[in-house]
């Protein structure tokens, strides 16, 4: 594009895309929901805008399907585990985990969680940065509330043109669980492209994958919390859930400080590598779109998962983090699905995330679902 300066790109662009052959993990006060899938018993399935015959993701696949197809303007959500980066993904719309205490939470049953996040959902970065902008600030009611250190963010995404000086790292599988070379493919034309808009860009050899452990002990021992006043009743609950709980009531004391100490580790080595670019830019799953009467899958490009949840750790192990990230849409597979860039940033990263995710879609346009009808 004519208006933006061409950046540096460093062994990256001209290397072929390759095979590295993983639900939205959430509570929410109305639903039992630790499954990235949208699923009700009473109403069914929300189905993808995409393909009918698809999953939207989970747990604010309603809101990401609604936004796809222009039924709403904004949506909202809380994301622990990618609950809302996976619906955005699958729905080919922005969806942001900020960072933690932006969004003040209450009432909660854990205050001091930082993994569980408030945030917003939009159908381009500027919609997402005004509805951050609405939802940020500092409260009493929080303990760990912080005020944003910037004043306007829909006139700093609004007003970027390019990205000039801005360094950025590519990383196609950040959780050692394999990714459909498809997706990758995908997300590494749009990131080259970025070097267009006067970004350096480089490729990255970059691993979290020691931190699944740490992250699953850390989630059991968050459900155990939040549901402390119903441990008698996990009969009660779906098999999901009911897992989770379980999991964590299993776990010592042991098991919750070497998770504490790993999160530690994983998040000074995202620290460092902060030192040196602005910005990690990965897949944000590892897979396409799924059937919608599936719960998760199985496999990725012909690896079969350890755990139901194994498919999204691109995404929980940004939480287990505590870093921001965005999902954005960057493109759409031969089949016509799109496909979600997930954008990583340290603390308070959330402007340069959302300048980025601003100039990938208007670089990679995908479009309306072809169930919408433009002349509507």
């Amino acid at each position: 594009m004519s208006k933006f300066r061409r950046g540096r790109v460093r062994n990256f662009c001209s290397t072929k895309s390759t095979d590295h052959g993983g639900n939205g993990i959430e509570f929410r006060a109305t639903r039992l929901a630790p499954g990235a899938n949208t699923v009700n018993e009473v109403f069914g399935a929300t189905r993808n805008p995409w393909d009918l015959a698809l999953s939207v993701g989970g747990s604010t696949g309603g809101g990401a399907a609604a936004l796809a197809c222009g039924m709403i303007a904004l949506a909202e959500g809380t994301d622990f585990g990618g609950s809302l980066r996976v619906p955005a993904a699958f729905c080919g719309v922005v969806g942001l985990r900020p960072t933690a205490g932006l969004v003040p939470r209450f009432p909660v049953p854990l205050q001091w969680d930082v993994g569980s996040v408030q945030g917003p959902i939009g159908r381009a970065a500027e919609d997402a940065a005004l509805m951050l902008d609405a939802m940020v600030g500092a409260s009493a009611l929080s303990p760990i509330s912080v005020s944003p250190p910037w004043q306007d963010l829909v006139a700093i995404v609004a007003q970027t043109r390019d990205l000039k000086g801005i360094r950025i790292g590519y990383a196609p599988d950040i959780a050692g669980v394999g990714i459909d070379p498809t997706i990758e493919h995908v997300c590494r034309s749009a990131v080259c492209r970025l070097a267009d808009a006067a970004a350096i860009v480089e490729h990255l050899e970059f691993s979290l994958a020691d931190g699944r452990e740490a992250y699953l002990a850390l989630r059991g021992e968050t459900m155990v919390g939040r549901f402390f006043e119903h441990l008698d009743e996990t009969d009660k609950f779906g098999p999901n859930l009911k897992g989770n709980i379980e999991a964590g009531l299993k776990l010592t004391i042991r098991d919750v400080a070497t998770a504490e100490r790993k999160r530690t580790e994983v998040w000074n080595r995202c620290r460092v590598l902060f030192e040196r670019i602005d910005l990690l830019l990965t897949p944000t799953t590892p897979v396409q779109p799924f059937p919608v009467e599936q719960n998760y899958p199985e496999e990725i490009a012909g690896r079969k998962l350890a755990t139901y949840i194994d498919w999204i750790a691109p995404m929980f192990l940004v939480t287990l983090c505590g870093l921001p990230a965005a999902s954005v849409p960057c493109g759409r597979t031969s089949t016509g699905l799109p496909v979600g860039l997930q954008s990583i940033g340290p603390r308070f990263a959330e402007p340069q995330i959302l300048r980025v995710a601003k100039l990938v879609e208007d670089m990679n346009p995908i479009g309306w679902p072809p169930i919408v009808r433009p002349s509507a």
